[in-house]
C-alpha cells in the first residue's frame, strides 16, 4: 500500500450485491459498515452512509488527522504520500467546493436551490416515476407543489426553514476532504441540533448541503473553497458526471487535483493507465526523499 497507515473504510450494501468477506480480511487498514438498504439518489440514504461511517469513527475510537470522502469511482491523481504531506502541512481545515444557494455561482440556479432544500419531500415506490412523470404537467399551475420524478419524490413548499441571515444555506459538493477538527464540529452540531438533521432528511439530495451549511457558516474552522477533485458536470447530463476519457487528462494533471472522478471501465478507455503512469512515475521521483509525513486517512 502507498499509505499503510491508513484506514479505509467500507460501506457496502449486502442487499444488492455480495462481497468476499476472506478476500478483504487479507488486507490490512481495512474495515467494513455491513448495510441490507440500498441507496437510493436523492433521498437522505447518501447521507446516512456518510454519517454512519463519522459515527464508527466515534464508536471505535479511532484516531485520524483527515477524513477523505470517495467512492468507487474516484481514482488518484496525486501519488497519496503526496496527499498526506500537502494535508499535513495545509493552513486549512477542510477542502470542500460550496456555494449559497442564491448566488449566480450555484449550479441549481436560485429555483432549482430553493425547491431542493425549501421542501419536504416524501419517497414513493419506484414504480411511481411514469405518474409522477405524467404529474409534472400540472406543476406549473401548482406553485407549493415540487416533484421530482427520477427520484420518486413528491415535495410540498416548507411553512419553516431553520436558514436565516446568520445561518445561510450553502449547497456544496458530497466529494470533500475534511481534518478531524471539521468532523468533530459537525457530528457535534448535528447532536445538539437535531431538529437541523431531522430537517435535511425531508429535503432532496440532503448531502449536497448539510456538510457545506454546517461547516461554511461556523467562525471555528477555516474551509478552502475547493474539493481537490476533477469533476465534469456538462448541462446536457442533467446534473450526472461525465465519464472521463483521454481527452480529460491534461485538464486532470495540470492542477493540483488529489482526485478525479468517473470514468468509464472500458477496456479502450486508457485514461486509468496514463494516470498510472504519472503515479508510478511521480512515486519513483520521490523514493529518495525523505520525512514523509503520514496522515492517516479514512476513506468512504
Amino acid at each position: 500500500m502507498s499509505s499503510p497507515n491508513s484506514l479505509v473504510l467500507l460501506s457496502h450494501d449486502f442487499s444488492c450485491s455480495s462481497l468476499d468477506l476472506n478476500e478483504l480480511r487479507q488486507f490490512y487498514g481495512i474495515e467494513l459498515i455491513k448495510r441490507n438498504k440500498s441507496v437510493r439518489r436523492g433521498d437522505d440514504s447518501v447521507l446516512a452512509v456518510y454519517l454512519n461511517a463519522i459515527n464508527w469513527l466515534f464508536e471505535n475510537n479511532f484516531d485520524y488527522d483527515w477524513l477523505v470522502c470517495l467512492s468507487g469511482q474516484d481514482y488518484p491523481v496525486l501519488p497519496i504520500p503526496e496527499i498526506e504531506t500537502f494535508l499535513a502541512t495545509t493552513e486549512y481545515d477542510g477542502f470542500i467546493n460550496y456555494w449559497d444557494i442564491y448566488s449566480e455561482k450555484s449550479p441549481w440556479g436560485k429555483e432549482g436551490g430553493q425547491k431542493r432544500y425549501f421542501a419536504k419531500y416524501i419517497k414513493l415506490p419506484e414504480w411511481s416515476k411514469w405518474w409522477l412523470r405524467k404529474m409534472t404537467r400540472i406543476e406549473p399551475f401548482v406553485p407549493f407543489l415540487n416533484i421530482q420524478w427520477r427520484y420518486a419524490l413528491i415535495g410540498l413548499q416548507a411553512h419553516s426553514t431553520p436558514f436565516s441571515d446568520n445561518f445561510k444555506c450553502y449547497g456544496g459538493w458530497y466529494w470533500n476532504t475534511l481534518s478531524k477538527k471539521c468532523v468533530d464540529l459537525l457530528r457535534n452540531y448535528l447532536v445538539k441540533h437535531p431538529e437541523l438533521l431531522k430537517y435535511y432528511r425531508r429535503t432532496l439530495a440532503p448531502e449536497e448541503s448539510i456538510v457545506a451549511t454546517i461547516l461554511a457558516n461556523s467562525k471555528e474552522v477555516n474551509i478552502c473553497n475547493d474539493c481537490l477533485r476533477y469533476l465534469d458536470f456538462p448541462a446536457e447530463l442533467a446534473g450526472c458526471a461525465r465519464n472521463l476519457t483521454t481527452v480529460d487528462y491534461d485538464k486532470i494533471v495540470n492542477k493540483n487535483f488529489h482526485f478525479a472522478r468517473k470514468f468509464d471501465p472500458k477496456p479502450e478507455n486508457n485514461i486509468l493507465d496514463l494516470l498510472d503512469e504519472r503515479l508510478n512515475a511521480n512515486a519513483s521521483n520521490k523514493a529518495e526523499s525523505s520525512n514523509l509525513v503520514r496522515v492517516r486517512e479514512c476513506s468512504i
